[in-house]
């Protein structure tokens, strides 16, 4: 949101959000390595080294999109659990928020399984951090339904309902010839429940 900002200030807020929202579509299409500054200045119309406006080098870019997903998920996950519903119907809305997510953010996805590793060892370890906070939200919920369960087995269920909603972008279009959103929604907020109750 960039209300309360001159109008300078919202145009590099809105240069900013352009930036992060190409340079996740370049960097899926064709990779960290296979993007230039130029081709990211291009995508926005400005130059290349107009990028340095905004971001110090591309791999402060890079930690940006990724530290900041972390951090969305993390906020919006929290946010879920906040709400002081029962566990059954918490689990149901988690599992909702991150369909959502996975459905509007596959660019994202595919650049956090692929690029982690050229990341800055700082922005690194806050993602890593970020992503046990996240794991850890399910969890807590998870236990609420199924007590007898080790942690340690309710964190591979988690993680296990991530990677199966997160593997939708790789498969998208194929998989979409034909579907609907609400079927394709339907379809993997109830494969996510399966994986995580068996």
């Amino acid at each position: 949101m960039t209300t309360g900002l001159t109008d300078r200030e919202r145009a590099k807020a809105d240069r900013q959000a352009a930036l992060l929202r190409e340079a996740a579509r370049l960097f899926a299409e064709r990779g960290f390595a296979g993007v230039s500054l130029e081709d990211l200045g291009t995508a926005v119309g400005i130059t290349g080294p107009a990028v340095y406006r905004h971001f110090p080098n591309k791999q402060a870019l890079l930690g940006a999109i990724l530290v900041g997903v972390s951090r969305t998920l993390l906020d919006g996950g929290g946010a879920v659990v906040a709400a002081g519903r029962p566990s059954d119907d918490t689990l149901d809305a988690l599992i909702a928020f991150h369909v959502d997510f996975a459905l509007t953010s596959a660019d994202v996805i595919r650049v956090q399984d692929r690029e982690l590793a050229s990341l800055s060892d700082a922005d690194r370890r806050t993602v890593r951090r970020l992503q046990r906070e996240y794991v850890e939200l399910w969890v807590v919920v998870l236990d609420g339904l199924r007590h007898a369960v080790p942690a340690a087995a309710l964190r591979v269920r988690a993680h296990a309902c991530f990677g199966l909603i997160n593997s939708t972008p790789y498969s998208l279009h194929a998989a979409r010839n034909g579907v609907g959103d609400a079927q394709l929604r339907s379809i993997l907020t109830t494969m996510a429940r399966a994986s995580l109750m068996a």
